[in-house]
């Protein structure tokens, strides 16, 4: 998996490409947020639309960053995940538990 980060106005902006497994890049991620974190970043909009598949570790990521920004008062949006994830979200009924948006925009007006 490859992705990129961006930080502006408190929101950790990530995007993911590829395959989500966690046990591959999870633990680089999660440090990612906890240093964000650590800087005052209060949300995180992660972009999925260019995952492939997510395997459980990979679900376990998602999990542990909401849980790391709702411990902080903020919270994880989830943009445009790819048919496969969203699939996945929906069988594992965790679409109830995270917030997904369409779009950044969508994501940057509920945070706000």
């Amino acid at each position: 998996m490859k992705y990129t980060q961006e930080i502006n106005n408190k929101v950790l902006k990530l995007h993911f490409e590829g395959d989500l497994i966690g046990e591959n890049n999870g633990p680089e991620v999660v440090e990612l947020a906890n240093d964000a974190i650590a800087n005052g970043v209060t949300h995180c909009m992660l972009n999925i639309s260019d995952v492939r598949y997510i395997n459980s570790s990979g679900i376990g990521v998602l999990i542990t960053l909401l849980t790391k920004f709702r411990n902080k008062n903020g919270d994880l949006y989830i943009i445009k995940p790819s048919d496969h994830v969203n699939k996945l979200l929906i069988m594992t009924k965790l679409q109830a538990i995270f917030n997904i948006a369409q779009s950044e925009e969508e994501a940057l007006q509920k945070i706000r």
